[in-house]
């Protein structure tokens, strides 16, 4: 199989490479490789290399900063993601792409199957619904929510995101706020992958799925267990709870977040817990 992944040099589209890489045939694609934004730019290159699929991990992921900027977030999150879908179906390639829990307004008290209707509260959400709109131009199309990405690879960039926050304030004496009352199902990035290449590999039908560890938790519940794992007690005896409605973000955050992965499991791909990606997330920091 030809696999193009855009945005290769991201914590996700490094992943893909790597993971995709041994068994085929796959090439990267970095921002300063290919203009996004530019349609005809991004056709030449698909032609050129004649992908059975196009792997889509770029995304604009600031979401307070979307709120001051929706232009950027747009172009990055709906419109890159339209040119993506008319590259794919013009060269007969399946395209991935990938969306958030945030399209949800998190008002919901058990896990959002792929079923549940969308709410977005916040510019970065509503982007990201509209690019999720987009690629399902495509035909196939396979569009993965993940959630409250962590993790990365070895030959990835250095890990951002909340995860790596807590991780960088603990080890450096800080005292992180993790949210008690925010329900997550977090997303180690190589599962998210293998995932990815598992499902393209398959005979599986196109669509939405949710690629997210099995599982919820608190961000507090994620917090402890990590910070025990990374410096004991001591580490987690210096989280600090604290309640959405107390800390002031310039965007809405959907408050439950649990996302059920049942149907990417009804076809064979099952993703270990949370507690197992994280355990193993830890043991590879400690390596370090």
């Amino acid at each position: 199989m030809r696999i193009a992944v855009v945005g290769a040099r991201g914590q996700l589209g490094a992943a893909v490479v790597e993971e995709c890489s041994p068994a085929h045939r796959t090439i990267g694609f970095a921002r300063d490789d290919l203009d996004i934004a530019d349609d005809q730019a991004v056709l030449e290159a698909m032609l050129q290399f004649r992908p059975d699929a196009i792997v889509n991990g770029i995304a604009y992921t600031d979401v307070d900063g979307a709120e001051i900027q929706p232009i950027d977030a747009l172009n990055a999150n709906a419109f890159a993601v339209r040119t993506l879908a008319r590259a794919a179906t013009a060269t007969g390639a399946a395209l991935v792409h990938y969306s958030t829990d945030f399209v949800f307004d998190g008002t919901a008290s058990a896990p959002y199957s792929e079923n549940d209707r969308p709410n977005p509260r916040s510019v970065y959400a509503a982007s990201k619904l509209l690019g999720e709109w987009f690629a399902a131009d495509a035909a196939p199309a396979f569009v993965l929510r993940v959630e409250s990405l962590f993790g990365g690879t070895a030959t990835g960039p250095a890990p951002r995101g909340t995860v790596a926050n807590i991780v960088n304030a603990l080890r450096s004496g800080g005292t992180p706020k993790l949210f008690a009352d925010r329900t997550v199902s977090p997303t180690y990035i190589p599962d998210a992958a293998r995932a990815t290449r598992l499902l393209l590999e398959s005979a599986a039908p196109p669509g939405l799925y949710h690629c997210v560890n099995s599982g919820s938790c608190t961000w507090l519940e994620f917090g402890r267990a990590l910070a025990a794992g990374l410096g004991g007690d001591e580490f987690v005896s210096r989280l600090v709870p604290v309640q959405m409605a107390d800390v002031k973000l310039r965007a809405i955050r959907p408050q439950y977040c649990a996302l059920s992965n049942a149907k990417l499991a009804a076809i064979g791909i099952a993703m270990p817990s949370w507690q197992d990606a994280l355990a193993r997330y830890v043991a590879a920091e400690t390596q370090t």
